[in-house]
């Protein structure tokens, strides 16, 4: 099969862009290396979109370069730029089947033997039996591998996806999602995806750019977020997690021991992400999968050397996989616990005495000044 172009890498240089006195995005750089999956994930508002239309040459930048494959693009049309972009929304012609919606943009440009090329894209995207179909014809997801066929068959250096699966129920998002990562990994060019689903960002992209209030909060391979955010919204945005306020007491060989209401705990001090002193306040953060839950009759045989604490349970949904506990300690008033349904102690209902336990190496530090609320969302991308 004949491959599109190999991917190009995107530099951006203190790229930015205002409208009037409002910024949608702060003077930004980032480095996304050619061939890769790269995901901009963030709520509405954020910037990510109008980061990628500046990308695409849909959006003028304020302030700031634009570099494809190492060429300053900044000043090119959409149309002399070697991208494609696919949309929410599918854009495909109604009059015209598969075929020849694929077949648009060769044609276009006056290239008449497409039976190959188009051939191959609907082997790509799966859809080799469809292609005298009319759009009205297949499901969501099909139409919008149609989309993909559309814009790769083009031959563009990066591809732009601008919240393709958000129209999509949510089985066939989860389909889509490794379908694309297939194609991506097939083709071999640079795709940059614009989301705010944390899931569809982690599950696809090698690598993950956070945004908020126009500027990038973090950055990094999907784990290394989830397992060590740098901040209170990092931390809330891409799932779910406990935050405790705690005092650093002491160091101890590479931990730092704290000191939170209800108990001591210990952090490693290589996932602090804040200043440390002595006496001064940390938010201590863990994820609600890694705790384990012991009634209180058997607080004994919590092994040595795990954080513990000692709450109630305050809430219990059985949810098939796992059941999601609330739990009220003195120092969160409500504290997420997900527990897988192996073997479940009867006795863990509302109202019972507990010890929440877990291995510190699973603990993070964020600045105790950063607001534990963070990751609200805005209303609009741009005015």
């Amino acid at each position: 099969m004949t491959q599109p172009s190999s991917g190009g890498d995107v530099r951006l240089d203190r790229i930015s862009k205002t409208y009037g006195s409002f910024t949608a995005v702060h003077p930004l750089d980032l480095h996304i290396p050619a061939g890769s999956f790269f995901a901009l994930l963030g709520a509405s508002g954020c910037g990510k979109t109008t980061t990628l239309r500046m990308i695409a040459g849909l959006e003028e930048p304020t302030t700031g370069t634009v570099r494809l494959a190492g060429k300053d693009v900044t000043g090119l049309p959409p149309y002399k730029r070697p991208v494609n972009t696919v949309f929410q929304s599918y854009a495909l012609f109604p009059h015209l089947d598969i075929y020849e919606n694929v077949a648009f943009g060769l044609r276009r440009r006056g290239i008449t033997s497409v039976r190959k090329q188009v051939g191959e894209m609907l082997e790509l995207v799966q859809l080799g039996d469809f292609a005298r179909r009319r759009p009205q014809q297949l499901s969501g997801g099909q139409q919008q591998r149609v989309a993909l066929a559309r814009a790769l068959i083009n031959h563009p250096q990066v591809l732009l996806l601008d919240e393709p699966l958000g129209a999509l129920d949510l089985k066939l998002r989860r389909q889509m999602q490794l379908e694309l990562k297939r194609i991506q990994t097939e083709v071999g060019i640079t795709f940059i995806h614009v989301t705010h689903d944390q899931e569809e960002a982690m599950t696809m992209a090698d690598t993950v750019a956070v945004m908020n209030g126009g500027r990038v909060e973090q950055r990094g391979a999907p784990a290394e977020l989830y397992e060590n955010p740098g901040t209170t919204f990092v931390a809330n945005f891409l799932g779910t997690s406990n935050l405790i306020e705690a005092e650093v007491t002491d160091k101890s060989g590479g931990d730092l021991v704290l000191t939170a209401p209800g108990g001591r705990l210990s952090l490693p001090a290589d996932r602090c992400s804040a200043p440390v002193r002595t006496g001064g306040k940390l938010l201590v953060g863990v994820r609600p999968e890694k705790i384990t839950l012991t009634h209180a009759e058997d607080a004994d045989t919590v092994p040595e050397g795990r954080n513990r604490l000692t709450g109630r349970i305050a809430d219990a949904s059985f949810i098939g996989v796992s059941t999601q506990y609330a739990v009220t300690t003195p120092g969160c008033p409500e504290l997420a616990v997900y527990e897988q349904n192996i073997e479940r102690d009867a006795r863990l209902v509302p109202g019972a005495e507990v010890v929440l336990h877990w291995n510190p190496a699973h603990t993070f530090g964020l600045d105790a000044a950063q607001n534990i609320d963070a990751g609200t969302e805005r209303d609009e991308e741009a005015p």
